[in-house]
């Protein structure tokens, strides 16, 4: 049976929480391969929304054991509060898995993430503030606390001493704020160390035995291709790789193991945070998809930055993560346009320019070059296949299929589980 990454082709909120939800009934495990709780999925069941901001979405899925992989780093508050908000709503979260080797998120990432952003002013990158970003750097600089250091006092204390001996030079001397206390975080970290303990695992062998039982494993990424560390708008980015590759490092999988990619696509583009947007709109149009799709950020709570479909992006996740398919998200918020704008291309100083340019200055002065399309009128989160939509949304969703270079699948029609069109099986 296949492994499968499910990742973001645009800036991230493309809808990847209601893909892997439709996928959970059909498969065994849902791991999450990167990132924190600087994610959000939001997952409508029925009548009911789930707002997901650290758990893999296959925690809604009952057959499915959801896990959260090394490549992740972890907000113990976070993760605790949202297990806790689920159980109260009925959801079993029992069967979670916690990979010992994943990166904890302490107080002091916290606020060294806050001063810092705050300290460069009009310069600042957009983060959300919850510590990502000095987690994976503490992870790089070997000074970071994984979940099983909860589970050694002594090792505990070590690592937190050596953190915070530059940490705390940095916060006192430059940022003018008051040193953190070691032991005051060691404590506030053993608190959680009997919490966590039923879902603490070694998810590398849990995965891997899984594949090789012949189980469906779905990999799922928490941020877009163009928020990648890597192959992002550096350095408007995210600090771990949503990536195709980074489900190998973050879950510890081979590539050899991974049989599909599906990246998930926006009918339009949205973005959060800073950083350059060639088709973004400041006009009646722009409000209107953020009106309509409902725009605003699961985990940050801010406006999305609204602008219409980039073929120039899409063609670039596909190269970049090695798509196999798409699936393309809320189709009906386009509803109501007499014609739809798709930017086929950028022009850059006078010259046309079809593939994404590798140079931060060159993106930074993209001006889109627009193709008009037909739109529609009609209601379209009825229907249960291709041949229901109108014509100008068959024609619509072939158009962007040809210009992004890979096969779409599935196209999300409303918000709900059921509105989906499955055109080709991703199993």
């Amino acid at each position: 049976m296949p492994a499968l990454v499910l990742l973001g082709a645009q800036w991230g909120d493309e809808g990847k929480g209601k893909a892997t939800d439709l996928l959970g009934g059909s498969v065994d495990y849902v791991v999450r391969y990167q990132g924190g709780n600087n994610a959000g999925h939001t997952v409508v069941v029925g009548d009911q929304k789930y707002a997901l901001h650290l758990l893999p979405s296959g925690i809604l899925s009952p057959g499915c054991t959801p896990v959260i992989g090394n490549g992740v780093v972890v907000d113990p508050s976070v993760l605790l509060s949202e297990l806790s908000g689920l159980n109260e709503r009925g959801v079993d979260t029992s069967k979670l898995l916690l990979s010992g080797n994943a990166h904890i998120i302490t107080p002091y990432n916290v606020t060294v993430d806050k001063v810092t952003e705050r300290f460069l002013g009009k310069r600042k990158i957009g983060t959300t503030g919850r510590g990502i970003g000095p987690t994976y750097a503490d992870k790089i600089n070997r000074v970071g606390i994984r979940v099983q250091d909860l589970y050694d006092e002594s090792i505990l204390t070590q690592k937190v001493e050596a953190a915070l001996d530059v940490k705390n030079q940095i916060l006192t001397k430059l940022y003018n704020r008051r040193a953190i206390a070691v032991d005051q975080v060691v404590e506030e970290l053993l608190d959680y160390a009997d919490k966590l303990a039923p879902y603490v695992a070694d998810t590398v062998l849990v995965i891997n035995q899984a594949l090789e039982e012949d189980k469906v494993v779905l990999f799922e990424g928490g941020q877009g291709t163009l928020l990648d560390i890597d192959h992002g708008t550096y350095p408007f980015v995210t600090s771990s790789n949503p990536t195709a590759g980074g489900a190998c490092t973050g879950a510890g999988v081979g590539p050899t193991k991974i049989s599909r990619v599906i990246g998930i696509l926006k009918a339009y583009t949205t973005r959060v945070g800073a950083g350059p947007f060639p088709t973004e709109l400041f006009d009646e149009d722009g409000e209107a998809l953020r009106r309509i799709g409902g725009e605003r950020g699961v985990t940050t709570g801010r406006d999305r930055r609204c602008g219409w479909f980039d073929a120039v992006i899409a063609r670039y996740a596909t190269r970049v993560n090695g798509l196999t398919d798409f699936f393309l998200t809320k189709l009906d918020v386009l509803t109501g346009w007499e014609q739809i704008p798709v930017c086929v291309a950028y022009e850059i100083d006078g010259r046309r320019v079809e593939e994404l340019p590798y140079s931060q200055t060159d993106f930074h002065h993209a001006k889109p070059v627009y193709e008009m399309l037909p739109g529609w009128s009609e209601d379209i989160s009825k229907a249960k296949s291709f041949a229901d939509l109108p014509k100008n949304a068959q024609s619509y969703v072939k158009a962007l299929e040809e210009m992004s270079g890979a096969p779409i699948s599935a196209i999300g029609v409303g918000p709900g589980r059921d509105e989906t069109i499955e055109i080709k099986s991703f199993l």
